[in-house]
């Protein structure tokens, strides 16, 4: 998801304009869009779905490192004693 610059960095002021123009564009791109006010950057607009994704993407990034950091610390359990643990008979 690159940002095209010539398209993608538009004025608060034309958001005021066709809000739904933007949203549309934002939607159907599937990149963000950077608002901008006396030219600097104030917020950026993406679409739900887009949205989403990167939250969806984002726990599970960070549920990775923190597997990984308890295999790091030596917090860890056989898979015999976590099916015990959850009443998983084998």
């Amino acid at each position: 998801m690159k940002t095209l610059f010539s398209q993608d960095i538009i004025p608060l002021s034309d958001l005021k304009i066709n809000p739904g123009k933007i949203a549309n564009q934002a939607k159907d791109s599937h990149r963000p869009i950077l608002l901008t006010s006396r030219g600097r950057g104030i917020a950026v607009m993406q679409g739900l779905e887009e949205f989403e994704n990167h939250e969806e993407e984002r726990a599970f990034v960070k549920a990775i490192a923190q597997g990984l950091l308890e295999i790091k610390e030596d917090k860890v359990q056989s898979l015999a004693d976590a099916k015990k643990k959850l009443g998983i008979n084998t």
